[in-house]
């Protein structure tokens, strides 16, 4: 069974290769992949994939934007309140952890990312189930 079976899920991401390997992760498990780079147009890519299950945001993006800035935009937009967003990050997990909490993601997944887990935490935060998982 394919644990993310049509779940459309959007990353932010500005890496290539973790945006390719999460993709691909993702997609292995019947997900819908749609992304964004830099979190710049991020409404409005998400307003063309929607409807979105979930967004899967790092927290390090360039040019001085951050994924927490992104997470204030997206949560702006009331066609968005409900759709759970997970912090996917190197960041330090001693802060980041509390910060994204604090804020209102849905959970946290540090990268590198498991290969063997990364799909079914995603599917578990979807169920509601918490997941701060710090590498």
């Amino acid at each position: 069974m394919l644990v993310l079976e049509n779940k459309r899920i959007f990353l932010v991401e500005d890496d290539v290769n973790n945006r390719a390997i999460a993709q691909l992760l993702l997609e292995q498990q019947g997900a819908m992949v749609a992304f964004e780079r830099w979190g710049i147009a991020t409404i409005q890519r998400l307003q063309k994939f929607m409807p979105v299950d979930a967004i899967l945001m790092d927290l390090n993006l360039p040019n001085g934007i951050t994924g927490y800035d992104v997470f204030t935009t997206i949560r702006s937009h009331p066609e968005f309140e409900a759709i759970p967003i997970i912090a996917v990050s190197a960041s330090n997990p001693t802060e980041a952890v509390p910060r994204t909490k604090a804020m209102g993601f849905s959970g946290f997944i540090g990268k590198p990312v498991r290969f063997d887990v990364f799909p079914r935490q995603v599917a578990e935060i979807l169920e509601g189930k918490p997941v701060w998982q710090v590498v």
